[in-house]
């Protein structure tokens, strides 16, 4: 491959990267000053931590709505409009008082962010065509980069002013990113009319479930992004109450983590052209049971942290693996529904968040063995429906 079209496919990786982007600064950014928040609205914490969960909510409703209409109606707009809306309420977050607009406009932050960042699977898949999966574990590897970074950037808009600051600072993030795509965000399928579906939108969902073997796929890539959830959701506790350990070694074994993820999405990339996304997601659900597998059984032991350390960044390695493949395969499979497909991963994914936090609750032993084995049932899941779905190919 020529070096210019080597350095136009990375500026492009880069630039799609940042706009996805705006969903993890968005939901990570504010999270050092949420108690500061708290206190300047006059209200209890937990009203606070309910806007992170509007804002998914916004998130994936917003997925759910565009992303048929820009299979329909083509997505450059919708990208270059979703950036001013989340531009336009990023703002207004910094500037209102009141609590009850604030929640009002995360949510249409997240609405607004969702018709930006649906858009980018397709335009990743049109950049790349049969390498497609690659693009995708590159996409994931540098917008890994933006929960490592977000809360120090929070934390550093905390120690030299007000929480007003991180949400002018999304703004300025946004207003980046807006320049970028009216500029240079521009693809043959934004001109290619004939290109598009003409389906309506129901009928749009209606071809991606019926398309044989997607529903196991997506299957796999929610109960992937479950476990995720879960880690999400539980590992403040499991390290903190149940190990006892304190904020800073936490927030080391949370980027350590985090590193692991980024690890995972190059060692993906560099093994695709060889093995391809079907063995490389078989090879990575085999991993995450054996690793969950650990996992569970260090701490019925009772072991210390440090093991549990050992099998869960293995396995989240794996299970980031599993993630990209999935997603990769199931986009592969559509031609002119790319965005309603996206929308469909991306909604259950979100989707799946809603179902830990209540699981792990009514499971909840004051060890780490609960989250452990949901981590566990989850893969186990997952290679069920890769199992089904081979089956199902074998008997066609």
């Amino acid at each position: 491959m020529a070096s210019s079209e080597q350095m136009r496919l990375l500026f492009f990786t880069v630039m799609l990267s940042a706009i996805v982007a705006i969903t993890p600064f968005s939901t990570d950014l504010y999270l050092p000053a949420m108690t500061n928040m708290a206190a300047d609205f006059d209200v209890h914490i937990t009203l606070i931590q309910q806007s992170l969960s509007l804002f998914l909510a916004g998130y994936g409703l917003g997925m759910f709505l565009f992303g048929p209409m820009m299979d329909k109606f083509g997505r450059r707009y919708f990208v270059i409009w979703g950036i001013l809306g989340f531009i336009l309420a990023s703002v207004l977050c910094g500037l209102t008082t009141d609590v009850e607009w604030f929640l009002t406009l995360r949510f249409l932050q997240a609405l607004s962010g969702a018709a930006a960042t649906v858009a980018i699977p397709g335009y990743v898949k049109e950049l790349y065509g049969k390498d497609t999966p690659k693009g995708m574990s590159y996409l994931n590897l540098i917008m890994m980069l933006a929960p490592l970074v977000a809360p120090s950037v929070g934390s550093l808009m905390m120690s030299v002013g007000q929480w007003n600051l991180i949400f002018f600072l999304l703004a300025a993030y946004g207003v980046l990113i807006f320049i970028l795509a009216v500029f240079w965000l521009r693809f043959p399928s934004d001109k290619q009319v004939h290109h598009r579906s003409q389906l309506s939108f129901l009928k749009n969902y209606q071809r991606v479930f019926s398309k044989k073997g997607v529903k196991l796929d997506i299957l796999t890539s929610f109960f992937a992004s479950f476990a995720f959830f879960c880690y999400i959701t539980d590992s403040s506790f499991v390290f903190m109450q149940v190990f006892g350990l304190d904020k800073y070694t936490f927030s080391i074994i949370f980027a350590s983590n985090v590193g692991v993820l980024i690890l995972a999405s190059f060692i993906n990339g560099r093994l695709l052209d060889r093995y391809g996304s079907a063995k490389l997601l078989a090879v990575g659900t085999l991993l995450a049971i054996l690793t969950a597998s650990s996992l569970v059984t260090v701490n019925v032991l009772g072991f210390s942290y440090y093991f549990t350390l050992a099998t869960l960044c293995p396995f989240m390695g794996c299970l980031w693996i599993m993630s990209v493949n999935a997603d990769s395969i199931v986009l592969m499979k559509f031609k002119k529904e790319v965005g309603t497909a996206s929308a469909v991963i991306g909604t259950l994914k979100f989707g799946s968040g809603a179902f830990a936090g209540p699981l792990l609750a009514l499971f909840h032993s004051g060890t780490a063995v609960p989250f452990s084995s949901l981590l566990l049932s989850a893969v186990i899941l997952a290679c069920i429906s890769q199992w089904l779905n081979f089956f199902l190919k074998r008997r066609r």
